[in-house]
């Protein structure tokens, strides 16, 4: 996928920068565990921004550096990691152990042979997982819908479907984010009565919204910005960053569309040449931990991926998903967006964006 999608915010910082910046807190975490003996070094995959910061925050610093291990983070968008780990596929040794990647990214790499299966025998926190976060070829971590938010000083009148968002109706006040093009696609089929391998109803719905004004945004970050400066009214966002944005002050509604939300997974896999493999498995169990999973859920907003994390109820009625929502919950054709992924893009950038 040529994005990074879930807005978790990229740093382009380079892999040394990201061992400086931990290493404050490596020799905190040795220093309060009498001394734990060194068990090597894990290189963590990962987008900058607000995900890196609580992967450390949750994960790494009160779990596997006092464990005696060693936490480097190599910050960049998944499409940069993506490609340097296709060119690093012929090595005997690559340069990460795990890669944080999206549910439909997790699935492409391991179809390109490029990451492991996974050994769940390996993990003892595998034993809370989500079923349906138990991938082949990844682990998931924290999960939410594509949900339709609205400023209602902007909209009054509250979406409550796909179909309610993606009106031509709202003109200049729709707004579009660029590098979610691959959910809008479909979201934007479902709204126009196709799904998510018969995307054409969507691409006309998307150049009518177009042509009556729609603004797109490159990022999530500036779709935020809009929305607060009261630019524009309405669009479609995880429900996650719904909730980040209401913490921050953003006058933004949230609600699940009546079609079903289209899902999103952030997960972790293993590269095939990771140098570190025990690392890696010590990375994705201290990641299942209950402590991190409550924890995530508290920072991001991301619903925990274990049955055994326990979630507020006020928080879990902002982040969460009642029973009939999560059976509702639609995930994209992973097969379907591989194969036309390039021409989808190249529709997207020459026909809509143009």
């Amino acid at each position: 996928m040529a994005n990074s999608n879930h807005g978790f915010g990229v740093s382009r910082r380079h892999l040394m920068q990201g061992a400086a910046a931990l290493a404050g807190t490596a020799a905190l975490g040795k220093a309060g565990s009498a001394l734990a003996q060194s068990k090597g070094k894990i290189v963590v995959g990962t987008w900058g921004g607000d995900y890196a910061r609580l992967l450390n925050k949750n994960i790494e610093a009160p779990i596997l550096i006092p464990a005696g291990w060693e936490v480097v983070q190599d910050q960049a968008g998944d499409p940069q990691r993506r490609s340097k780990m296709l060119a690093e596929q012929r090595l005997p040794r690559g340069t990460s152990d795990v890669q944080g990647l999206s549910d439909i990214n997790m699935y492409l790499q391991h179809e390109l042979g490029i990451t492991d299966e996974i050994d769940y025998s390996k993990l003892k926190n595998a034993a809370n997982l989500i079923p349906s976060m138990k991938y082949k070829y990844g682990v998931g971590h924290i999960y939410s819908g594509k949900i339709a938010v609205y400023n209602p000083t902007v909209v009054p009148t509250a979406p409550t479907s796909y179909k309610d968002v993606f009106d031509p109706k709202h003109g200049n006040k729709l707004g579009i984010i660029d590098i979610q093009y691959q959910y809008t696609l479909v979201a934007a089929a479902i709204a126009a009565g196709g799904s998510v391998t018969d995307l054409e109803p969507g691409k006309k719905l998307l150049l009518e919204v177009r042509k009556a004004g729609a603004r797109i945004y490159p990022t999530n970050e500036a779709f935020a910005q809009g929305l607060k400066s009261d630019e524009f009214g309405i669009g479609i966002m995880w429900k996650a960053r719904a909730v980040q944005w209401q913490n921050a002050g953003i006058n933004v509604q949230a609600i699940t569309p009546s079609e079903g939300a289209l899902s999103y997974v952030s997960g972790f896999v293993i590269p095939k040449n990771a140098p570190n493999k025990d690392g890696a498995y010590a990375y994705l169990d201290a990641m299942l931990e209950k402590s991190a999973q409550e924890a995530f859920a508290v920072d991001m907003g991301y619903n925990p991926t274990v049955t055994n994390a326990v979630v507020a109820p006020d928080l879990n009625e902002r982040i969460g998903f009642t029973p009939d929502q999560v059976s509702k919950l639609i995930n994209l054709d992973y097969g379907y967006m591989m194969d036309n992924d390039v021409a989808l893009k190249e529709w997207w950038d020459k026909e809509f964006k143009a």
